[in-house]
């Protein structure tokens, strides 16, 4: 029992350990570009070495393919959502990004006026770049490969298939969400300084929304007729490349000659977008570490990773990533599509509950045998159920197994080498 509550709390300090290193990034550089790497291989090392002593190979076989498809399902949703994203940043053009006001938000009010009543300490802790979504991801990581140390329920893979499957159920929610209302940036200078779009809106935007903007009279008639009656005689043409089959993309990305020819690395430059996006991106990560630490580990380091949350969402609206709404609406969709995905993976004991529904079945003999006083009755149905509850033994050698777990080892440290490569600038 001490042993496993020490392991447990190792975790949660393992996890603080990372967040303060990464943050001498802000306070002293020299000694981040020191420790990070070493924290970094020592964790990676600690990891393998834990490879021989792991005994849930057979879960983690099982689990593999239900991870690997939610990695393809994962990468298409954001394939999704970097397509919407550029679409609502370019469909109005630039002219409209440097235009529309910002929306008038009620959150920034409030961290505004508590700047000016907190004591400053307390503000400079709050404006502190303290944890940023590679961080997120890191923890998550932590967990998954706790399960190492049997302190988070076997599969780890079944873990990081919720969590991905998960997390690609809410980047498509959340791009159909951006993309159906297209709301203005709470930086109106975003659009200019990171993208290259035409000034003009698309010639969708030209007929259907430019007439109706603004004039009070034509929206009123637009309503009664529920047509768009407001005729443009001649729309703003868009420069046109030649993407062979992928020409269709033109009309939703709306290139222009200096961003090249390849709608690849057009699409690699939207990023986060410049508009509103509704919601939070960065949130729907946090929030969902924040369930799965609490779920699969519980404890005192889950509370502070929620204070981690509540930190960044702050930092969100103060810093106007996104307005109040994004990050309010992150949380609850994060929190109900995590309880809504645990088929995937659970850290619910369910040997428990067959072994009770298993009990159920042979009541009646087991009642039986023990009215007869035989024992030896009672003791092969009690075997039975024991027995029908364990993990099965994958058939097959021991040498395939030890190729898995190399090659699963390998993959995902190469995963976490990725990830932290393309998200360390936040």
């Amino acid at each position: 029992m001490r042993w496993s509550a020490a392991r447990g709390g190792g975790l949660g300090l393992a996890a603080m350990i990372y967040v303060l290193v990464d943050y001498l990034r802000n306070v002293s550089p020299m000694w981040h570009e020191r420790l990070q790497p070493l924290l970094w291989s020592l964790l990676a090392l600690v990891a393998i070495t834990r490879v021989p002593f792991y005994r849930h190979w057979n879960a983690e076989f099982r689990a593999a393919f239900p991870f690997l498809a939610s990695i393809i399902f994962m990468l298409s949703a954001l394939l999704f959502e970097a397509l919407s994203v550029r679409f609502v940043t370019a469909v109005l053009g630039l002219d409209w990004h440097s235009d529309t006001h910002p929306l008038p938000d009620t959150g920034q009010w409030l961290l505004l006026a508590l700047n000016e009543k907190l004591p400053e300490a307390v503000v400079e802790i709050l404006r502190a770049h303290i944890i940023g979504l590679h961080h997120f991801l890191m923890l998550f990581i932590m967990l998954a490969f706790s399960v190492l140390f049997d302190s988070v329920k076997a599969p780890g893979l079944g873990l990081g298939a919720r969590y991905m499957f998960t997390m690609a159920i809410g980047r498509l929610l959340r791009a159909v969400t951006f993309v159906s209302t297209i709301l203005p940036s709470a930086r109106p200078w975003c659009a200019s300084a990171r993208f290259s779009i035409p000034g003009h809106p698309h010639h969708w935007a030209q007929k259907y929304y430019v007439p109706y903007a603004s004039d009070a009279n034509a929206i009123r008639q637009v309503i009664q007729q529920d047509i768009a009656y407001a005729g443009t005689s001649k729309y703003l043409d868009d420069y046109r490349p030649d993407w062979g089959s992928m020409s269709f993309l033109i009309d939703f990305l709306r290139p222009t000659p200096s961003e090249g020819s390849s709608w690849y690395n057009l699409l690699k430059k939207a990023g986060g977008g410049c508009n509103d996006l509704l919601y939070s991106g960065h949130m729907l990560v946090a929030v969902l570490t924040a369930m799965a630490w609490t779920e699969a580990h519980g404890g005192f380091s889950s509370a502070l990773i929620w204070l981690l949350v509540m930190h960044s969402a702050q930092r969100e609206i103060r810093e106007r990533h996104h307005y109040t709404v994004d990050c309010i609406v992150a949380i609850y969709v994060g929190i109900l599509l995590w309880k809504m995905t645990g088929f995937v993976w659970s850290a619910k004991d369910r040997t428990r509950d067959s072994r009770l529904t298993k009990l159920g079945k042979i009541q009646g003999r087991l009642l039986q045998a023990a009215k007869d006083s035989d024992m030896d009755e009672v003791r092969e149905l009690l075997k039975d159920v024991e027995l029908g509850n364990q993990e099965s033994p994958k058939k097959g050698s021991s040498k395939v197994m030890w190729l898995f777990a190399c090659g699963t080892i390998f993959f995902s440290l190469t995963i976490v080498v990725l990830a932290f490569t393309w998200t360390s600038d936040g």
